[in-house]
């Protein structure tokens, strides 16, 4: 396959750092903070037409969603104009743009998973920026793709396994939300699944999620065994009890597992079985 050049944002994050794995066949300049912030769009628009990428891949967002809900002016900022930003300057440039999404555009109001033309309705300020800058790639930019994915976990991120396996250390019963059901997704697959969507003009949505679906009651009770920590009980509650013992009261679908439909349909584009995935995460962690 003929080599491309690729500019990612966001890239020292735990998807950036695998997309460049994924990607080294190709020719990649990743960047982050604090070399460019997205929010400003004559840096964004300076490191785009200096580059000359042919695809952009835009992983950079403001994903801490309880501090999205805190602070909604930087997240509108960061995950809505600063899609438009990376837009804007890959039309400057020519260039394709992806643009990472979340589950969480989806109220989780059905019970059977969301396909690539279900209609969003998110519930958290997070959720909505993040689907403002699907609307601003979609209405800015031809030439795009749209990647929605949730629940990632990667090698050196902060994620759901990580703070399971830190609080483990330090308490012996956990509780966990049982009633919210979607898809933990590696990081290392959702990357690989990337690099061979772009190698095709087949721009549009897409669903890209590790197979099958649980409840993070059920995800942190496979982490716990995969960490070889039987002792740590688990105790499982719904996101009404949790909230009501204190837990954060973000509004969070209760269903958004995502069906890859047009992936698989038109490109062959497959991930394998979370558990599968999680299995292999654990062998690589150490």
């Amino acid at each position: 396959m003929r080599a491309m050049r690729v500019l990612i944002t966001g890239g020292q994050g735990q998807l950036g750092r695998d997309l460049q794995q994924a990607l080294a066949e190709h020719e990649v300049h990743s960047t982050d903070l604090p070399e460019l912030d997205v929010t400003e769009p004559s840096p964004v628009l300076d490191a785009v037409t200096s580059f000359q990428p042919e695809v952009v891949i835009h992983a950079a967002a403001l994903t801490d969603t309880a501090r999205c809900e805190e602070q909604p002016d930087l997240a509108y900022a960061t995950n809505a104009l600063g899609a438009r930003n990376v837009a804007v300057a890959c039309g400057q440039a020519g260039a394709a743009m992806l643009y990472l999404s979340t589950n969480e555009v989806f109220d989780g109001a059905q019970r059977e998973p969301y396909l690539e033309f279900d209609q969003p309705n998110p519930l958290n300020t997070y959720a909505r920026s993040k689907l403002a800058g699907e609307r601003y790639v979609q209405t800015l930019l031809p030439r795009h793709y749209i990647v929605r994915t949730a629940w990632l976990y990667g090698l050196g991120g902060t994620h759901f396994p990580a703070k399971i396996l830190s609080a483990a250390q330090e308490r012996s019963e956990l509780t966990v939300v049982s009633d919210e059901i979607a898809t933990p997704t590696w990081t290392h697959d959702l990357a690989e699944a990337i690099a061979q969507l772009i190698r095709q003009p087949l721009y549009g949505i897409y669903h890209f999620t590790n197979a099958g679906a649980c409840s993070r009651f059920e995800w942190a009770r496979e982490v716990l065994c995969l960490a070889g920590r039987p002792d740590v009980t688990l105790r499982p509650v719904t996101t009404a009890e949790y909230h009501r013992t204190g837990g954060a009261g973000l509004r969070k679908p209760p269903y958004s597992v995502l069906r890859n439909f047009a992936g698989a349909a038109g490109l062959g584009i497959e991930l394998r079985p979370w558990e599968e995935a999680l299995r292999d995460y654990f062998s690589r962690a150490g």
